[in-house]
């Protein structure tokens, strides 16, 4: 399943590069995180809850930055498991920052995501809803801390 999705931000792209690279600043930001942790200096660790339709899901996951090009360009994988059974699931991410003039910075992202088990019978109109939900709201958080300085 392919996600896509772009949106802008007001802040220089120096400070948008590091918040999106901080995963301090990416799991305060993100909806139902409960834990971001660095591994390593390219491997973040993630546990995030979410409800999806009928479902609650509680998604542990590994995230690994694959190719790097401050301050424009971001490249992961990723892989990881519902922990009550429900599947599991690999992604691959692609970010893009493009300053379009000073202290504006459009964002764009592609993410191609395999579902297994029940997380697939959830759907592809399901999944591209929440998507969308969960975007919006890790957009207008980041906005928000980026706006704090």
């Amino acid at each position: 399943m392919l996600l896509e999705g772009k949106f802008t931000l007001k802040a220089p792209i120096e400070k948008v590069w590091e918040s999106v690279l901080d995963p301090n600043t990416l799991g305060s930001c993100m909806p139902g995180t409960e834990k971001m942790e660095i591994l390593d200096e390219k491997t973040y660790e993630s546990i995030v809850k979410q409800r999806v339709g009928p479902f609650k899901v509680k998604l542990k996951f590994k995230t690994e930055l694959t190719e790097l090009r401050p301050p424009n360009y971001i490249k992961a994988v990723g892989k990881g498991a519902d922990v009550t059974k429900l599947g599991n699931f690999s992604f691959d991410v692609e970010l893009n920052l493009k300053e379009t003039k000073p202290g504006v910075v459009d964002v764009s992202y592609a993410s191609n995501v395999q579902l297994v088990g029940r997380l697939a019978t959830f759907g592809e109109r399901i999944m591209r809803a929440k998507s969308k939900s969960v975007s919006e709201e890790f957009t207008k958080n980041l906005q928000e801390k980026l706006a704090k300085g």
